[in-house]
């Protein structure tokens, strides 16, 4: 995982770099002016402890690099964009980072700028003394905000990339919100307390003393140099704007012609993916996965051009021969054309905007659980229909409280069965709390099944089947009636193992990639390999006679 953390080009590392230390900074900046909510000493004692590191030579130039570099690859990266189109969060995010040097302008030269030139003591008292009764303190409060929305949304993107970041996400997003709110609850706090020495006249003398007030002539001369720094982003702004401006009109004039059967006709730029073609010019272009080539929901009929498209990459082959394509067909998100195309989509979305569930599905690795009970049509043969519903309920409703207590939801009831999913934050967990859940099955049968006997009946007999794996999760069905739930190789793997515990007569088959991801070591376990209908490759599973028995077979296994 460290590797997907720092994939991409030197660019984009120096860009990850250069946000963490800016974040980190910004993170104890913040804190320092949160704890003038508690104490001005300690406000005072804080911020001589930042400026140690900050103000020192290796410091500031960690500083003022990571600064000017996160700028220039921000600003030379929206000149190399083929379109502003963007998502809403890339583009709050892109927003917030043009905002943010119209106000850390002023804030460096009245503090840092201050204090090289003119040796103003710029202590946290002075900053606030000196936005406090002007528009001023509005200004870089909403500074304070854009800085920290926009950290907080590169490190989410940054880290979304890991496996444990969903587990610490709620965690984070209280920092998140707490951060700002203790550094305004202190910027109040100090706020009043000093303006009010320093308006009341006694104090102003002393404190204008302490901290070296600039003259009226320094002010002039800062306000001057915050008006060349504007200037000189303005300056940037702008030529990052015409960079954009002239590599969209030279790459326009070398565009391609697209022609959608049944669709307009496009003029886009070359090195562009169909799919991304298709999504700039804001034409319906169905693609599940996100243009991962995950699936083929993307895919299109070349009813012209074809012939001078490379021929498909073993991943696209593969995909294609799942669905029997025939040879012009392509998915739109791999190719990138090169010459007029025309070409006409397999699916189209409908375009209503009042559409009750979202398209696209969700992948996650988690565990599944098949459970059936075993010989129920031969039971009940000869049963009136009512008998059949009321024994059917009250096993679910002895088996059912086992599964949910272990963090599991029952994704469907299939007549004398249901399928279970475990959608926990890990594939760990969810391993775990399958494993869980079928132990505590078990138990809850055996007090199900001398219930039965009191009543002399005979006892229920179940096969459960465990598996982990790759699931897409989605909302299928028409718009108006789409229950959220779940496909994939991995269900039907389960499906069989529950099957295959008739034949080999025990309650529970767990396959050896469960096992693994719930941390149990398999090598020294009596594991047996079945060849599974539907399923490409032998699966190595874990027989368990009684369920219930579960955590014995486990014991002394856990790495």
């Amino acid at each position: 995982m460290a590797s997907a953390l720092w994939q991409g080009n030197w660019i984009t590392r120096t860009r990850i770099v250069t946000g963490l230390v800016l974040l980190v900074f910004a993170f104890f900046h913040f804190i320092n002016i949160g704890v003038g909510l508690l104490s001005p000493d300690w406000m005072d004692e804080f911020q001589d402890a930042r400026l140690l590191i900050t103000r020192s030579l290796l410091g500031s130039l960690i500083l003022g690099t990571s600064l000017v570099l996160h700028a220039g690859i921000a600003l030379w990266s929206l000149a190399r964009r083929r379109s502003l189109k963007m998502r809403w969060g890339e583009a709050l995010q892109t927003l917030l980072g043009l905002l943010i040097p119209l106000q850390l302008t002023a804030h460096l030269v009245f503090t840092r700028y201050a204090h090289e030139v003119y040796g103003t003591n710029d202590e946290m008292p002075y900053q606030i003394i000196l936005m406090w009764n002007s528009p001023e303190i509005w200004q870089q409060s909403l500074l304070l905000l854009a800085v920290w929305i926009h950290g907080c949304m590169g490190l989410h993107h940054w880290l979304r990339l890991t496996r444990w970041w969903r587990a610490l996400f709620p965690w984070m997003t209280g920092l998140a919100v707490f951060i700002p709110a203790f550094a305004f609850a202190g910027l109040l706090t100090e706020g009043r307390r000093i303006y009010a020495l320093f308006a009341e006249g006694t104090e102003r003398a002393a404190l204008m003393e302490g901290f070296n007030w600039p003259s009226q002539q320094a002010f002039s001369e800062m306000f001057a140099a915050e008006r060349i720094g504007l200037a000189i982003f303005g300056l940037l702004l702008s030529l990052a704007a015409a960079a954009f401006l002239l590599r969209k009109l030279l790459l326009r004039r070398r565009a391609v012609t697209i022609r959608y059967a049944y669709g307009p006709e496009i003029r886009a730029e070359r090195g562009m993916t169909l799919l991304e073609m298709s999504r700039s010019f804001g034409i319906q272009h169905t693609s599940l996965c996100g243009g991962k080539g995950r699936c083929t929901t993307c895919r299109v009929v070349v009813e012209n051009g074809g012939e001078h498209l490379p021929p498909p990459d073993p991943s696209e082959a593969r995909s294609l021969a799942r669905v029997q394509a025939p040879d012009n067909m392509r998915l739109a998100c791999q190719i990138r054309p090169q010459t007029p195309m025309t070409v006409t989509r397999m699916f189209r979305p409908d375009g209503r905007p009042g559409r009750a569930h979202a398209s696209q599905g969700e992948e996650q690795q988690l565990a599944v659980l098949f459970l059936d009970i075993r010989g129920f049509t031969a039971r009940t043969a000869g049963q009136l229909p009512y008998d059949v519903v009321f024994l059917l309920n009250r096993f679910f409703d002895a088996i059912v409280p086992a599964i949910t207590r272990a963090g599991g939801t029952v994704d469907k009831y299939l007549g004398d069965g249901l399928l279970a999913l475990f959608e926990t934050s890990t594939p760990q967990r969810s391993a775990r709390a399958a494993l869980q859940a079928a132990t505590a099955i078990g138990e809850a049968l055996q007090t199900f099944n001398a219930e039965l006997a009191a009543d002399g009946e005979p006892e229920v007999r179940i096969g459960i089947g465990i598996h982990l794996g790759e699931l897409v999760l989605g909302e299928i069905g028409s718009a108006a009636h789409a229950p959220r739930t779940i496909i994939g190789g991995s269900v039907n793997t389960a499906s069989r193992l529950e099957a295959k515990t008739k034949e080999r007569r025990v309650e529970l088959l767990v396959s050896a990639d469960a096992l693994e991801a719930a941390g149990y070591e398999s090598t020294h376990m009596a594991l047996e390999t079945f060849q599974l209908r539907g399923v490409d490759r032998p699966l190595a599973a874990l027989p368990v006679e009684h369920a219930a028995a579960l955590p014995r077979l486990l014991a002394g296994e856990q790495r």
